[in-house]
């Protein structure tokens, strides 16, 4: 008996390693060699094209001491701050949680319109939006300018203002829904006792509803900046320009590579990226450890 349970519970854990191992092949074919081939690209001086292309040299720490001294590389860490702050830490957090804040109390129908519109902008492909965009932007046929009567090409003479509005837009619906769903946890005794001590729309909202949010806006917070952190949407609409001035880390990533052909130093500009985010994403948790306030 003893070695029948044995053997069974040895047939158990083959069972359990037979489930895992698909995702764990994938991991390893889509996370862990990518980032194991970038580590040792960024090495080296492989490039697209060229000697260099079929025979790589080693070069050690050569293009990591270039991107720390490239002034072009800290022009777009200060862009992507920018736009990460702009459109995810203030634009969708703020938008997300006044749409749902606003559509717990309206008519049901009214609220799926509206729900069924926001999500509406985060689903569709990123090409299509950003032609919307770009259309409506356009300085002599754009709906911006037909509405306000004026001529300016807003992708060329306000591109970072541009991208900000324009991923706010798109990508409020996610903050939204986790909102809306973190609103039904708080109590409702604690609203109501609210409501018998006299207190205003907007002491509840401050002295009831914002404490119980604090967990789930730094879970928030955290997602949707690392989702911008790393969108490369911005390049379908600006492409870095004009003249790098909306050149986010993605985009110049993606230029110096392709565009540049120096994929070497863009395997190296792509692992301090990771060690950003990587750090980003510390600061959020270390910060989501407090102890929330009952």
């Amino acid at each position: 008996m003893p070695a029948a349970e044995g053997s069974s519970s040895g047939l158990g854990r083959w069972h359990a390693v037979g489930f895992v191992a698909p995702a764990f092949a994938l991991i390893g074919v889509f996370l862990v060699f990518p980032a194991l081939w970038t580590l040792y690209i960024g090495l080296t001086n492989y490039r697209l094209t060229g000697a260099a292309a079929r025979q790589p040299e080693i070069v050690g720490l050569d293009n990591y001491t270039r991107a720390l001294s490239d002034p072009t590389f800290y022009n777009s860490l200060w862009l992507t701050l920018l736009f990460v702050l702009g459109s995810a830490v203030i634009g969708q957090n703020v938008l997300g949680f006044l749409l749902a804040y606003s559509l717990r109390a309206t008519a049901p129908a009214l609220r799926r319109v509206v729900q069924a519109l926001v999500l509406l902008a985060w689903v569709l492909p990123s090409s299509v939006v950003a032609f919307l965009w770009i259309a409506m932007l356009d300085r002599d046929a754009g709906t911006v300018n037909a509405v306000l009567g004026g001529s300016t090409a807003w992708l060329v003479e306000y591109p970072m203002a541009a991208i900000i509005v324009f991923n706010t837009w798109r990508g409020t619906a996610f903050s939204m829904m986790l909102y809306g769903a973190a609103l039904t946890s708080v109590p409702p005794s604690h609203l109501e006792t609210a409501r018998l001590a006299g207190s205003g729309s907007w002491q509840t909202l401050r002295d009831v509803v914002l404490p119980h949010m604090r967990r789930y806006a730094l879970t928030n917070t955290l997602i949707i900046t690392l989702w911008t952190f790393n969108d490369f949407t911005p390049f379908l609409l600006t492409a870095g320009g004009p003249n790098r001035e909306s050149e986010v880390v993605p985009v110049y990533i993606y230029n110096t590579a392709i565009v540049g052909g120096e994929m070497g130093y863009s395997g190296a500009v792509s692992l301090i990226v990771l060690l950003i985010n990587l750090l980003l994403a510390l600061v959020y948790l270390r910060a989501a450890k407090v102890r929330v306030p009952s």
